[in-house]
């Protein structure tokens, strides 16, 4: 067995590992990548660059499907090839996993190492069966995986995962969503606008990420108006029959409905590839879940020497995060013991559905948490349904909450449901970033018309509330004439 000494070891070519790798190597020569699978980000072969194809084609079709309101007719039906939709995805699929390959080809070989690791010691890893491996530093950025109940693989090749959807050469006729999240609401919308059925089931009456009951039931009824949505079902039973999967369960009017699917669809989360590790091999300190904990601002584990990032860590599962949380593990376990604490970036996060879904700084949840017990925050609010903009684009759909501190009038964070929620969300991610007051974001421009007026709509109603402003005379000046 091959024996080797380096100062840092980074497990994991995807997002957070290369960041890790790339960090590390500006202190040190001795960095060593190591890659049991294939390297490619998750974003860019199963996650965020294929689904955003798929939405792309979806909302081309959705489009074309509705310019009747506007005056304008299409004659003729709107034909889909799905061969021609798929072809397309995995085309530019492979062209963005090609970019990540071609980055991971230009370092040098023997800063790379094929294999699963193992640990032995705190110290020591085993590359399968090849390589001893000893490093002074180690960064865990191994990523996540899919999770659903293990019975589900009853289903056989029925059964997919996010993951399979992105090799498909044709679109099928119907499939079952199970988990009604980011990755369910995506897929399952864009699916069902391409001429798919669509079947959605969720438990507990969650929708997307939210936290702010109102956001969240107004979410529900949205997509529920667009395709078949039971956010709390029961599902009695699931076979496969025939080729297809055979579904039996309780609709929301209470009667038993069966229902057969091409597919079924786990979308029920995520779990970090974390416990092929051999972590029962070293002494360190875990979460419920048993993931390492980590301490956020410098990655660093209860092992001094050993630190996590990316999906593989007890924080957020996004890819910039998981970007951020590479550098910052990379560069510590690089200058290792002299740590730093690295930039941390207010929280933001979007759904790309339709209206898009977007979350910033402090969930309704973490804001009750902290401020709850003493009713010391506020909740500013603004439909879109009457926004002026959104009107004139018939993208009316959408309510946003933003939360912020009595006494200070600090912004504390939003939840939001409507159109270009994306950009929204980065306007107040920025001002939360910068620790702004809401009197301070109403000092900032506000062009019309523009969907941004209903930001500025919930800013004057959550200052109003915090009794730091007037409350609002015209709610036409606010979301614009003509709402």
């Amino acid at each position: 067995m091959k024996k080797l000494n380096v100062d840092v070891a980074v497990i994991g070519g995807g997002t957070a590992g290369l960041a890790s790798y790339r960090a590390a190597k500006e202190h040190t020569d001795s960095v060593v990548l190591i890659e049991g699978g294939k390297f490619g980000t998750t974003c860019a072969r199963v996650g965020c660059m294929p689904s955003k194809l798929l939405i792309a084609a979806a909302e081309s079709a959705h489009n074309a499907q509705h310019t009747a309101p506007f005056g304008v007719f299409v004659d003729g039906d709107v034909r889909i090839d799905g061969q021609k939709v798929m072809q397309r995805i995995r085309d530019e699929r492979d062209r963005f996993v090609g970019f990540v390959v071609d980055a991971v080809d230009g370092i040098p070989d023997q800063d790379k190492l094929i294999g699963k690791a193992t640990f032995i010691s705190e110290t020591e890893l085993q590359i399968d069966d090849h390589t001893l491996l000893t490093a002074k530093r180690i960064v865990i950025a191994t990523g996540s995986r899919p999770a659903y109940p293990a019975v589900w693989n009853d289903l056989g090749d029925n059964l997919i995962i996010n993951d399979d959807v992105f090799n498909w050469t044709d679109l099928p006729k119907s499939i079952a969503v199970f988990g009604p999240g980011v990755i369910g609401l995506e897929l399952g919308q864009s699916l069902h606008r391409l001429g798919v059925e669509v079947l959605m089931f969720g438990m507990g009456g969650q929708v997307g990420p939210f936290t702010d009951p109102e956001v969240m039931a107004y979410a529900q009824k949205i997509f529920s108006e667009e395709f078949y949505l039971d956010a709390d079902s029961t599902v009695k039973e699931m076979i496969q029959k025939e080729g297809n999967v055979q579904i039996t369960y309780i609709d929301k009017q209470g009667i038993e409905q069966v229902k057969i699917v091409e597919y079924v669809l786990a979308a029920t989360g995520r779990r970090p590839n974390i416990d092929n590790l051999g972590l029962d091999n070293i002494t360190i300190e875990n979460d419920s879940r048993g993931v390492p904990i980590a301490d956020p601002f410098t990655m660093q584990t209860s092992v001094p020497t050993i630190f996590i990032a990316g999906d593989a860590s007890n924080q957020i599962p996004l890819l910039h995060e998981a970007a951020d949380q590479g550098k910052i593990a990379g560069s510590n376990a690089g200058v290792y013991p002299n740590i730093r604490v690295g930039l941390r970036r207010s929280s933001i996060a979007a759904v790309f559905t339709d209206p898009q879904i977007a979350m910033v700084g402090l969930s309704r949840k973490q804001v009750m948490e902290k401020l709850g017990s003493c009713g010391c925050f506020e909740t500013g609010a603004v439909s879109f349904e009457d926004q002026g903009r959104s009107r004139v684009m018939l993208k009316n759909k959408g309510l946003l909450h933003i939360y912020a501190e009595q006494g200070t009038g600090r912004l504390l964070g939003a939840e939001m449901i409507g159109p270009q929620a994306e950009h929204l969300a980065h306007l107040l991610a920025w001002a939360h970033q910068n620790r702004m007051t809401i009197s301070q974001m109403l000092d900032m421009p506000f062009y019309h018309p523009v969907i941004e007026e209903g930001v500025r709509t919930a800013l004057r109603d959550l200052n109003a509330k915090l009794r730091l402003g007037s409350a609002m005379i015209s709610e036409c000046m606010e979301c614009g004439p003509g709402c």
